[in-house]
């Protein structure tokens, strides 16, 4: 089958286990007017996440800092590329706010890709975390950080803040970095990210998509670096096309093959994996965190 028929058979009809809920419900929308009154961002919204209603409605988002703009033009993401906006020197205490707002005992910050400036926007991270953990010191931070063009001092920036996991997303396998990313060394500058959080003491995750023409050994090695390189949770999810601009669905994988890929990744020793069609980042984040809290209590 050739490319034109095999994407033409891919936008006849998704599978019925990807039909999703409508965002909606009193919480959601409670939610939804605190943060437009606040001003914050969430990747829920601009990345068009599936799993809004749920997560909304549980009184969890994943906030999105210095804006809403990213410098890079990734195949797979719904974030809009350009110019970004300066960063706002108020952005620690408007999410601080909002942080209270919600009463968060957990809280997941990401970011846009800034390569405009001369940081990467490392230090407004770090900004960021601490003005949380001074602010409220029980609260629990997990960071979902870009790959700071594979600079370390960016990443320390971070690092020394003190966050309580470090995340960043390796996205797909190692063979089509250069056509969903863009950049094919971006791959290792992610495993660098990854290593050197681990062997400075940090809780490390690393998220997934899969659907976008990988196969299963290349999954199952990369499963193996991931470990090698000290990844201690993983997330799993399928790739959704956002637009028609947008790399295309090469394969949708069924609740089963998901269900086996979470087994095979906790084989190969991961500690916590959360896998399923819809699948983000930051989805159960907490109970993640709590999962490998607890792993790491036992073993010591």
């Amino acid at each position: 089958m050739n490319q034109n028929m095999n994407s033409e058979a891919i936008r006849k009809k998704k599978p019925d286990w990807l039909k999703t809920r409508l965002p909606g419900g009193d919480a959601y929308f409670i939610l939804k007017n605190k943060l437009e009154k606040n001003g914050m961002q969430t990747i829920c919204q601009n990345a068009r996440c599936p799993n809004i209603h749920e997560c909304w409605n549980g009184n969890q988002a994943t906030f999105l800092i210095m804006g809403n703009v990213c410098t890079r033009d990734c195949g797979f993401c719904a974030v809009a590329c350009g110019r970004p906006d300066p960063l706002d020197a108020a952005e620690d205490r408007r999410l601080l706010q909002m942080v209270q707002l919600m009463n968060l005992g957990y809280a997941v910050i990401t970011s846009v890709t800034r390569d405009d400036l001369a940081d990467k926007g490392s230090s407004h991270f770090a900004a960021v975390i601490r003005t949380l953990k001074q602010e409220r010191p029980q609260l629990k931070i997990e960071v979902l950080i870009p790959d700071f063009d594979g600079k370390s001092s960016c990443l320390d920036h971070v690092l020394d803040a003190g966050p309580d996991v470090l995340a960043h997303n390796v996205e797909t396998v190692p063979s089509l970095y250069a056509s969903v990313n863009r950049q094919a060394e971006a791959f290792e500058h992610s495993l660098q990210i990854l290593e050197h959080s681990k062997k400075m003491g940090w809780i490390t995750k690393t998220g997934l998509m899969v659907g976008l023409g990988e196969t299963s050994a290349e999954i199952e090695a990369l499963f193996v670096i991931l470990r090698d390189r000290g990844v201690d949770v993983l997330t799993i999810g399928q790739y959704l096309q956002p637009d028609s601009c947008s790399l295309p669905v090469r394969r949708y994988y069924s609740p089963g093959e998901f269900s086996a890929l979470q087994e095979t990744a906790l084989g190969h020793g991961f500690i916590g994996v959360e896998s399923g069609p819809f699948v983000r980042s930051s989805y159960h984040a907490e109970q993640l965190y709590k999962k490998v809290i607890h792993a790491l209590s036992r073993i010591q």
